[in-house]
């Protein structure tokens, strides 16, 4: 499906789109974070040290009306230093393809809309995804996939591959930085206009020179959660 196709067939199914999370995303400040190289608090921080970078997140985020930090899509990050996996062929892979959504750990996550579960991994591995769930979706007759990084391994043992799942159904739970890939607890939601791999995996980030065609195979996942001003 392109992205064009996708952004009309969701429109013309709002009705059915639950929440991603239990909070209402449209009411109420969010913090919306700034991981770009404009933003000198990070200068100022040690991305590697997981702990304190965490607590910086999450002192930002209680001074917010809901209880979550936001990361923007198509933004390029300073935040892939600390680990090989960014390495690209092409270049250093900077450009987040999703969302994240900075919840405490065990946070519930909800399926947005009705859906099969196409794939699960544990991307283990330090800056990977950790515990991850690919869901396929269909709207007007075309597929798209949507994608769940950081989560619980208890999530993986909930869920089997073919499962099908009402839309508001509760897909698993945020997880902790010891099983999530080595990152402060959220949840990266990517949208897929793409037949990914049976493996449980496709790249979340992608480099400045693949930065074009990647959008357009990964479209704007503020499309479901809706996000006001974001």
């Amino acid at each position: 499906m392109q992205q064009t196709e996708f952004a009309t067939a969701l429109e013309a199914n709002r009705e059915l789109i639950a929440p991603v999370v239990p909070f209402d995303l449209r009411t109420g400040r969010l913090e919306i974070f700034d991981f770009t190289a404009a933003n000198t608090e990070l200068t100022h921080l040690d991305i590697n040290d997981v702990s304190g970078f965490t607590e910086y997140l999450f002192e930002r985020i209680a001074a917010s009306e809901i209880p979550i930090g936001i990361g923007r899509y198509n933004e390029d990050r300073v935040l892939y230093r600390h680990s090989p996996l960014f390495d690209g062929t092409t270049g250093r892979r900077s450009i987040h393809l999703g969302i994240d959504l900075f919840v405490v750990e065990g946070t519930e996550i909800l399926t947005p809309l009705p859906a099969v579960v196409h794939s699960l991994a544990d991307n283990a591995g330090l800056g990977d995804y950790g515990p991850t769930v690919i869901l396929e979706h269909d709207l007007s007759g075309s597929s798209f996939f949507t994608l769940y990084g950081h989560l619980s391994r208890k999530t993986l043992r909930s869920l089997k591959k073919r499962q099908q799942l009402a839309a508001g159904t509760r897909l698993g739970t945020v997880g902790d930085v010891h099983e999530n890939g080595g990152w402060p607890p959220h949840l990266h939601f990517q949208i897929i206009c793409d037949e990914p791999p049976e493996g449980g995996d496709y790249p979340g980030v992608a480099t400045p020179s693949e930065r074009e065609r990647y959008l357009e195979l990964c479209p704007d996942p503020n499309l479901i959660l809706r996000i006001p001003g974001l």
